[in-house]
């Protein structure tokens, strides 16, 4: 088998890795191979926070609509199934954003999904 040195490719990779560790702790932000490891570990971080953010909104959104449903006579599931029977398809996002910015606008869409609620309730 040829032997294979890596001179300027080990070079190259080393010092992209290095750049990533930048202003890391000690020695982890200059020494190749614990920098390899703060690396890593930083990257498994990322993606779990990538998909961690993605949740936690959610859970913010839902907070912000409950409190405001909750002024209107509404708990924030008894708001959700009145849209949904309503065939009102906005989204969660959406509705925290009106919560927050336009309380008369979601004064409306509540009403809506109360007269869904008691239409249905009727039937």
């Amino acid at each position: 088998m040829p032997r294979v040195k890596r001179g300027t490719v080990r070079r190259a990779k080393r010092k992209k890795l290095l750049s990533r560790a930048k202003g890391f702790y000690a020695r982890k932000g200059s020494l190749y191979r614990y920098a390899k490891e703060a690396v890593d570990t930083a990257l498994k971080y990322a993606f779990v926070g990538r998909r961690n953010k993605k949740r936690d909104f959610r859970r913010l959104w839902i907070v912000r609509i409950n409190a405001a449903a909750r002024e209107h006579g509404l708990t924030y599931g008894q708001l959700i199934r009145g849209l949904k029977v309503a065939g009102n398809p906005i989204d969660r996002k959406q509705l925290a954003d009106l919560a927050a910015t336009q309380p008369a606008a979601f004064g409306r869409i509540a009403a809506t999904a109360k007269d869904a609620l008691g239409s249905s309730a009727r039937a």
